[in-house]
């Protein structure tokens, strides 16, 4: 009773201090998400590259080797290698604590989502695009108006996935204090001195948005399932 107690104590008080690193949170997933479609989708495009001589296609081959470096590592390595590395590689830029952390989680998610983008591509039957091209559509024009329409119904809820996963994730940014829920934790605990309490309830504020948001996506592939 008296952990509940001092739950509720510690949610009266530092109720902005949770909220604004839920803000931060959902901020730096939103963020991530976006940027990771459009270069994931360039990756995966790259992956399917035939443009080289035979066997030899360099854009498969960089976008394959970049695909296996990511998903091959750990995330917290990532975090610590972007942020002690992009200031000494790019000094000029000045960057801040928050765009190195970024760049990382960028560049993991970029990963995922070309393989969530090349499977969605794949899943589309051949014969889609073996009619298109009979039809006179150039291999560009097949792929921007037959292939990518169909492929969304795959690629959104999966893409959907990704981001409650990276909102999970950004858990590993309080390592840098970056501002989102795992480091407002921190601060309370170092105010409060008090561990357990502040924990659970970041931890049921993460079971909230992940509940929700996985309750959203299962509606949207019910409502996608049903147009079909």
């Amino acid at each position: 009773m008296n952990f509940l107690v001092i739950m509720g104590r510690l949610w009266g008080q530092y109720w902005k201090l949770f909220l604004s690193g839920l803000g931060m949170t959902l901020f730096m997933g939103f963020l991530t998400v976006l940027i990771s479609s459009v270069s994931g989708s360039l990756m995966a495009m790259m992956r399917r590259s035939r443009w080289g001589i035979g066997k030899f296609r360099p854009f498969s081959a960089i976008a394959a080797v970049y695909v296996e470096v990511i998903r091959g590592t750990p995330i917290l390595l990532q975090l610590y290698f972007f942020y002690f590395m992009l200031p000494q590689w790019l000094p000029f830029l000045n960057l801040s604590e928050f765009a190195c952390v970024m760049t990382a989680c960028c560049v993991n998610s970029t990963a995922y989502v070309c393989e969530i983008v090349r499977a969605g591509i794949q899943a589309v039957d051949i014969g889609q695009t073996e009619a298109a091209r009979s039809l006179g559509l150039s291999s560009r024009q097949t792929m921007m108006y037959v292939v990518l329409p169909q492929a969304v119904k795959n690629i959104l809820p999966a893409l959907c996935n990704e981001f409650v996963a990276i909102v999970k994730e950004t858990s590993l940014a309080s390592t840098f204090f970056i501002g989102e829920l795992m480091t407002q934790f921190k601060t309370i605990n170092g105010i409060t001195f008090r561990v357990l309490e502040p924990l659970t309830i970041v931890g049921i504020i993460y079971f909230l948005v992940t509940f929700v948001l996985s309750k959203l996506i299962a509606a949207l592939e019910r409502r996608m399932g049903a147009g079909e």
